[in-house]
C-alpha cells in the first residue's frame, strides 16, 4: 500500500484566513510539498513550524508550464507511492486547489489510476478577494480565464471577466494581444495584485495598451474588465452580425431585404465575389475589407433566409465547414503525412472521395468530369473540365500539340468567316479555338481567367494613356483617328518598360 495524498489550499494571501483544519492537517502531515513559497501564508507556516518543501525549481528548469504542472504531478505520485500505508502526503497551493490549478486536475484523473488515495480541502480562492474587492457579483454573468492559454474566442465582454495566472509581464502581452481582438486600444482594464493581503494590495486601472508596460505582476496578479455589452463591442462579434441581418429580415425590418429569395440575390452574389477580386488584383487591403463583408453579407443572407424555414442556420454552414475542413486534411489534424503542397491536395482529392462513398454515393461510377460547377465562367469551366479530362489520360502529348490544334481552329474560324456561314455556327467555331487556347493555359501552367485578366488590365491601362494624352492636345476619342491612337498606343507600350 502507498501513503494516501492531500491536497489543501494557502488562501488568496492572508494568514489570518486559514482554517483551524488546514492548519492542524499541515501540522501532522508526513511530508509538505508546497507549489511555491511566494506566497505571503509561507511565512506564517514557518512560524507554525511547518517544515515543507516547493516546486519553485522546476519553474527555473522547465520551458512550459505544462511540463511544470506534469513534472509535479508525477513527483506527488511517486513521493505517495513510496509512502508507507498510514503516512499522509500533504500538496498545498495558493488559493484554492480548484481554482487555476492544472497538477490538482491531473492529480483528480491519475490518483485513482495509482491506487492513490486522495482528499482535497478547500481553501479561500482569489476569486472571493477579487469579489469583494473589484465590487461585483458573478451571478451578473462571469468568466475566469487563464493568461497562458488565452484565445480570442474566450473573451466574451458581456460578462465580467477575470485573467489569472498573469505571471510577469510576458503573460500580460499575451493577454493583451487576446483583448485587444475585442476591445479598443483604450479600453480601461483594472490590474490587481495581492488582493487582500495587507501591505501587499494594488489596484490600478490603466489603458489596454499600457497592460503590459506594468510592473509587478506576479503569482498573485489578476486582470478585471467590468461586463459591458454596449453597441460598440457587440459589432465586432459574428453574433451580432447574425442578429442584425435577422433583424432586417424580419416583419419590423427593411421592406427590401424582406422581399429578396435566394433567385434575386443570385446575380448579388457574383458581383460581391468579382468585386472582391478585384481588390486582391489592385493589391488594395482596405477596399478587400469592405468587399469581403459584402460578400460575408451575402452568406448570411441566404443562411438566413433558410432559417426562416427551420432547414439549416448560419451556424449549421460553419459547422459543416468545420467537419469538411478538419475530415479532408488528415496531414494535419490526423495521422496522414503531406510534406508539400502536390501530396496535400492529394489527401483533399481522396478524403472528397470518401466523403462521397460515406453519403452513399460510387465516385468510380460518376463521370470524370463531374464535379464541375454548371455555372462557371466559360473559361474557368473550360480548364477545369480539361483538368478533369487529363487525370484520366485524355490529354495531348505536349504543348506543340496543343499550338497546332489552335493553327487548326484558327484556319477554321478564318474559313467560316470567308464563306459566309450562319453567325451560329462561326461562334462554335470560336468556341473551339478559345477551347484550345485554355489547353495551350493548361500546359504552360497558366490560369486563363488570370491570364486574360491581366491582359484585361493592361489594355485599360494602355487606353487610359490614349485618352489622356487626347485630353492634353484637346481631343477625345471620338475626335481622333485610328492612326493616331495607334501611335499613341505604341508610346504606352514603351512607357511601360
Amino acid at each position: 500500500m502507498s501513503a494516501s495524498l492531500t491536497i489543501v489550499g494557502l488562501g488568496s494571501g492572508n494568514p489570518d484566513r486559514l482554517t483551524l483544519g488546514i492548519v492542524k492537517r499541515l501540522q501532522s502531515a508526513s511530508a509538505v510539498y508546497v507549489r511555491t513559497r511566494e506566497h505571503p501564508v509561507m511565512a506564517a507556516l514557518e512560524e507554525l513550524g511547518v517544515e515543507s518543501r516547493s516546486f519553485d525549481g522546476l519553474y527555473e528548469s522547465l520551458p512550459t508550464f505544462p511540463e511544470v504542472y506534469a513534472a509535479i504531478t508525477d513527483a506527488l505520485i511517486a513521493a505517495a507511492k513510496a509512502g508507507a500505508e498510514g503516512d499522509r502526503i500533504l500538496y498545498a497551493v495558493p488559493g484554492h486547489p480548484m481554482v487555476a490549478e492544472s497538477a490538482v486536475s491531473q492529480l483528480l484523473r491519475r490518483c485513482p489510476e495509482e491506487g492513490i488515495e486522495l482528499e482535497i480541502l478547500g481553501g479561500e480562492s482569489f476569486l472571493d478577494e477579487a469579489f469583494v474587492r473589484l465590487g461585483f457579483d458573478p451571478i451578473e454573468g462571469f468568466q475566469l480565464l487563464d493568461a497562458t492559454g488565452m484565445q480570442p474566442s474566450h473573451v466574451r465582454p458581456e460578462l465580467h471577466t477575470l485573467i489569472g495566472q498573469v505571471y510577469d509581464s510576458f503573460t500580460a502581452s499575451e493577454a493583451k494581444l487576446c483583448l485587444l481582438e475585442r476591445y479598443p486600444a483604450e479600453y480601461e482594464v483594472t490590474v490587481g495584485h495581492a488582493l487582500g493581503v495587507e501591505g501587499e494590495e494594488t489596484i490600478v486601472k490603466v489603458p489596454l495598451f499600457e497592460l503590459d508596460r506594468l510592473e509587478g505582476y506576479g503569482n498573485l496578479s489578476l486582470i478585471y474588465i467590468p461586463a459591458d455589452s454596449s453597441e460598440q463591442l457587440r459589432r465586432r462579434t459574428f453574433e451580432r452580425l447574425h442578429e442584425i441581418v435577422g433583424i432586417l429580415r424580419s416583419p419590423e425590418g427593411c421592406p427590401w431585404d424582406r422581399e429578396q429569395t435566394h433567385e434575386s440575390l443570385r446575380k448579388n452574389l457574383i458581383e460581391e465575389t468579382y468585386e472582391v477580386l478585384e481588390t486582391i488584383d489592385e493589391d488594395d487591403p482596405e477596399h478587400m475589407k469592405e468587399e469581403l463583408g459584402d460578400l460575408l453579407l451575402q452568406i448570411l443572407l441566404h443562411s438566413q433566409m433558410e432559417e426562416e424555414t427551420g432547414i439549416f442556420n448560419v451556424y449549421d454552414v460553419i459547422q459543416g465547414l468545420n467537419d469538411k475542413l478538419i475530415f479532408r486534411h488528415p496531414h494535419v489534424f490526423g495521422g496522414e503525412n503531406a510534406p508539400d503542397a502536390e501530396a496535400a491536395l492529394r489527401n483533399w482529392e481522396g478524403m472528397k472521395a470518401e466523403e462521397k462513398r460515406l453519403k452513399g454515393l460510387e465516385p468510380e461510377k460518376q463521370s470524370a468530369l463531374s464535379g464541375v460547377p454548371r455555372d462557371l465562367p466559360a473559361l474557368m469551366k473550360a480548364y477545369k473540365l480539361q483538368k478533369k479530362a487529363a487525370k484520366v489520360g485524355f490529354d495531348w502529348g505536349a504543348v506543340g500539340e496543343v499550338l497546332d490544334k489552335i493553327a487548326e481552329e484558327l484556319d477554321e474560324l478564318r474559313e467560316a468567316i470567308a464563306e459566309g456561314m450562319p453567325a451560329e455556327e462561326q461562334a462554335l467555331e470560336l468556341g473551339d479555338l478559345l477551347f484550345a487556347a485554355v489547353n495551350a493555359a493548361r500546359f504552360i501552367g497558366a490560369d486563363p481567367e488570370e491570364a486574360l485578366s491581366r491582359t484585361n488590365r493592361k489594355f485599360l491601362q494602355r487606353f487610359a494613356h490614349i485618352e489622356k494624352r487626347l485630353l492634353q492636345q484637346g481631343k477625345t476619342p471620338q475626335d481622333s483617328n485610328l492612326e493616331e491612337m495607334e501611335t499613341l498606343w505604341q508610346e504606352a507600350k514603351r512607357e511601360e518598360g
